[in-house]
């Protein structure tokens, strides 16, 4: 006997249908059976979903679709059985995607009714249970991805992480003195690179690149992933005087005169240095426009084929 608990509702236009259809589900062992025609079964569903839609003939199969792109809305699944004399392997064919989990024939209602709806209720409890871990597991994904400081790729710090730490930098130079250098490391002839290569590739590429620049910076210096193009270096010099371009023409020198060894043999890429040296008496007004600034110096760099430096202003 299915579990007397299952919300079912019968959806037929013909009250005398309806209420031997009610009377089979209730005699089968079902207590919570209600009825209403196809024209409100859409607006019942919204307001109290049944866990088993009883539906019948060509009028229930088209009806059947549109349950289903209601159940898509939520996290809700309903368990649809529809009576009706065509062939079930038709019916139930994946391709067809006729939105129906079970046929039964008008003939066998009353034989197996009982049969059919104990394994609907176990196959809608689990489908539903799955649904709702299902939910759970992105919901979990999500904050995790809003919490998460590591780049999946790389391995390096990611957007989020080199905000906070950009934060954490502009304090330090605030509260204790000394000097900030902003590097902002894009690569040119990236998007080139993709289209010809494959994304693959391109991933293989960005793996390269972070590992060198992990093994020609100083263990203290901050070094990260911003996007598909670019990484940040942050370093914190006791003067500003350090924050020039000579202090990073190796890093230049290394991503542009040595080529990088992939699946696809040997690439050159284009990359380009910008440099914002900035000090307690010249911070920005916020991270961004750090930033900002950076990406405007990044195409003097392209131009120049050199690391691009600027001192902000400072601040009366």
């Amino acid at each position: 006997m299915p579990n007397p608990n299952l919300s079912v509702v019968v959806v037929q236009d013909d009250p005398a249908k309806a209420e031997q259809r009610v009377a089979l589900l209730k005699q089968a062992g079902c207590q919570h059976v209600t009825h209403c025609r196809h024209t409100d079964a859409l607006a019942r569903q919204e307001q109290q979903p049944a866990s088993l839609m009883l539906l019948e003939g060509p009028t229930g199969l088209a009806l059947a679709s549109q349950v289903r792109q209601f159940d898509e809305m939520g996290e809700h699944y309903t368990w649809i059985l529809l009576v009706s004399d065509q062939p079930a392997a038709q019916l139930l064919d994946e391709s067809a995607d006729l939105g129906i989990d079970d046929v039964l024939a008008p003939h066998a209602l009353a034989d197996q009714l009982p049969a059919r709806l104990l394994a609907a209720e176990r196959l809608y409890n689990t489908v539903q249970r799955l649904r709702q871990e299902n939910s759970l597991l992105r919901q979990n994904i999500a904050s995790l991805e809003q919490r998460n400081l590591v780049d999946s790729l790389t391995g390096l710090g990611n957007a989020r992480y080199l905000g906070q730490k950009l934060t954490d930098c502009l304090r330090q130079v605030q509260a204790r003195g000394g000097a900030l250098c902003y590097l902002l490391i894009g690569l040119q002839n990236a998007d080139s690179l993709q289209r010809e290569h494959g994304s693959d590739f391109y991933d293989e590429l960005l793996q390269g690149v972070a590992r060198r620049l992990q093994q020609m910076v100083r263990p203290l210096d901050i070094l990260g992933r911003l996007d598909d193009q670019h990484f940040v270096l942050l370093t914190l010099p006791p003067d500003l005087q350090e924050c020039a371009p000579s202090s990073f023409k190796r890093l230049h020198d290394g991503l542009n005169l040595k080529a990088f060894i992939t699946a696809n043999g040997s690439v050159q890429v284009v990359a380009g240095i910008s440099l914002i040296g900035a000090d307690s008496h010249s911070l920005p007004d916020s991270p961004q426009a750090l930033f900002e600034e950076a990406r405007t110096l990044l195409d003097e760099s392209y131009d120049s084929g050199l690391v691009s430096a600027k001192r902000l202003p400072v601040r009366g």
